[in-house]
């Protein structure tokens, strides 16, 4: 791999399970004690409201927050709109992303960061989003990309994925099958390994989704933010903001953080129910809509359950049968969002929430699933 010269700035990276360092350059994509995620030894202050004023339009905007200088492969990502759904809770529209789904906040700055680093090649591995993500910026950057996908990958996130230019490698098994394809690669020479799990760049775009909503609430946050969790990028991403705001005292309290899990694939919350820190035994696994976060061991378990419980949150599950009827019912609304997407709202229609005041993201189109059921 043929590093470019404009990489002394960056930020190293470390092990939160050992404590291991990463130089920011190497091109170690995990801990290289015990294999785990990576996270970055970053701690920004972030901009005050008076002064993102006139800024541009996009998750660059929050500059100061983030670990890398805005790109020229920006596609505009982020500045997502808001809109209210029933009493106290509103939605973010995150699948109005450019790929039409949030993991364009994450996929940037790992384009943007292989692009410093120069590989021969990207790989990714997706059960459809991220590799779409992935794949439009590996294209924006001129980036040579490839991304592993599991059997039974929705065919429209398989056609999203190969239009952008990428090799789409479909692996047989499921998620974790595709993500063990990817690692075996992921240690060729001039291989960058974007992955939105191991890789910490991934979380320090998506904790925008929370910058955002900072700023268009006024400087406040919900009482709850509700979140699907697969991998959990998004609510780890979430914790960064959380954190980050509260710490130079623009926000006086931190939001509780909800996971949403499909009952279907649902080890974390098993975990939690056990009072565990970890995950336990072997998850059960049936099929399910939810196929983005139909993940039965997620590296960052711990990292998860330990900011939901910190925060004060907790774990729901939903069924399939509530997956398609909220799914139903936010196209009724005007709001089309794939199967995924809808799980949240699922989740907290009801009621769940006691009257809180919530945000749920709808983080996925509806054109790369279609309809439950349809």
């Amino acid at each position: 791999m043929t590093y470019a010269t404009d990489t002394n700035a960056l930020p190293d990276r470390f092990c939160p399970a050992d404590g291991t360092r990463v130089a920011a350059v190497s091109p170690a994509w995990s801990c290289p004690a015990c294999r785990g995620p990576l996270d970055l030894d970053f701690s920004p202050t972030p901009a005050p409201l008076d002064k993102l004023s006139g800024r541009v339009n996009s998750l660059w905007r929050y500059a100061e927050c983030l670990p890398l200088p805005a790109p020229a492969i920006s596609l505009g990502e982020g500045r997502t709109p808001v809109v209210e759904l029933e009493g106290r809770i509103s939605a973010k529209l995150d699948f109005l992303m450019p790929t039409l789904s949030f993991k364009d906040r994450g996929a940037v700055l790992l384009a943007a960061l292989a692009l410093r680093l120069g590989p021969d090649r990207v790989i990714a591995d997706s059960s459809g989003n991220a590799g779409t993500a992935v794949a439009a910026y590996c294209a924006r950057a001129g980036l040579d990309c490839t991304v592993y996908v599991p059997a039974g990958t929705s065919p429209k996130k398989l056609e999203q994925i190969g239009a952008h230019g990428a090799r789409v490698d479909v692996v047989d098994g499921d998620r974790e099958s595709a993500a063990s394809a990817a690692r075996a690669a992921a240690d060729e020479p001039g291989t960058f390994y974007a992955s939105h799990v191991h890789n910490p760049y991934f979380l320090h775009g998506t904790k925008t989704y929370v910058h955002e909503l900072w700023e268009d609430l006024g400087g406040r946050l919900p009482e709850a933010l509700v979140v699907p969790v697969g991998n959990g990028t998004l609510l780890l991403g979430a914790q960064l903001a959380v954190r980050e705001l509260h710490a130079v005292g623009l926000i006086a309290r931190r939001p509780a953080l909800y996971a949403v899990q499909s009952a279907a694939v649902a080890p974390l919350a098993g975990a939690w129910r056990a009072g565990a820190d970890d995950l336990v035994g072997e998850t059960p696994t049936a099929p399910t809509h939810a196929e983005g976060i139909a993940i039965p061991r997620p590296p960052r378990a711990r990292q998860i359950l330990r900011a939901v419980r910190e925060s004060g949150g907790a774990f729901l599950t939903v069924t399939e049968e509530q997956i398609a009827s909220a799914q139903a019912d936010l196209a009724g609304r005007g709001l089309y969002v794939e199967s995924t997407g809808v799980a949240c709202w699922a989740a907290v229609r009801e009621g769940a929430l006691d009257g809180r005041t919530a945000v749920v993201p709808l983080c996925g189109a509806g054109v790369k699933t279609g309809m439950v059921g349809g």
